[in-house]
């Protein structure tokens, strides 16, 4: 059984249809990749699988059970975290306060807590007096994903993270993901660096137009069938 599950999902932004049937599955322990241009339809695939967007019962399903249309408090109580695109962190808050709100959710002590977050990231216990805005770019998406590792997810979805980064800081971002699955955590990451999504997956879908236009293992899929299914031509 997969872990996270869809089938035939769409989802609107009013009268706008953005997602046309997607279907995608997730296995435990995966490496999921999603690439695709601008305006693909990425970002809302991710949202609708939080809840942020409305989405039918049946269309997702997370290990084993339907979650289309439930509340994103359920969805991260269930086990879905998501570090979203533009980091989203409460300039009022410390880089500690930050991370500690990723928890609100937790009933039961689990494998990430403050002390492994800070493991993971070191630059984040020698900033975590700080206001987690005052920090350079990369280091804010450190807190974005610690925060989201606070709710001990079964499932992180990570919407751009290296976007405007520079090289070195994606590379040590990207150096965490297996210390992350090595926590229990599944991965889904949305990436428009097609190398680099490449690189780390176990599997890769090409959303364009809200649609899936190609799936598979990253060694069995072509230049020239990723460049079709990324651009249409």
């Amino acid at each position: 059984m997969a872990l996270l599950e869809t089938r035939g999902l769409t989802a609107r932004y009013g009268d706008f249809k953005a997602l046309f049937g997607v279907d995608f599955t997730i296995e435990a322990g995966e490496t999921v990749a999603i690439i695709g241009a601008n305006g693909a339809g990425k970002s809302t695939f991710l949202r609708a699988i939080c809840g942020l967007l409305a989405s039918a019962p049946e269309s997702i399903r997370f290990d084993g059970e339907a979650i289309g249309g439930v509340s994103p408090a359920r969805i991260v109580r269930r086990g879905i975290a998501m570090a979203p695109e533009g980091r989203k962190l409460f300039p009022s808050l410390s880089v500690e306060e930050n991370l500690s709100v990723g928890a609100w959710s937790q009933k039961t002590p689990g494998y990430w807590t403050l002390r492994s977050v800070y493991e993971l990231f070191p630059m984040l216990w020698e900033r975590r007096l700080s206001p987690a805005t005052a920090l350079s770019g990369g280091q804010q998406q450190m807190v974005t994903i610690g925060r989201a590792l606070m709710s001990n997810p079964r499932l992180l979805l990570c919407d751009e993270i290296s976007l405007g980064l520079a090289p070195i800081v994606i590379r040590d971002i990207y150096a965490a993901l297996p210390r992350i699955k090595q926590g229990g955590v599944s991965l889904v990451i949305v990436e428009q660096d097609i190398a680099q999504a490449m690189a780390v997956a176990d599997r890769v879908y090409c959303f364009q137009e809200g649609r899936v236009t190609l799936s598979g293992a990253p060694a069995a899929l072509s230049r020239d069938a990723i460049h079709e299914a990324y651009f249409g031509h």
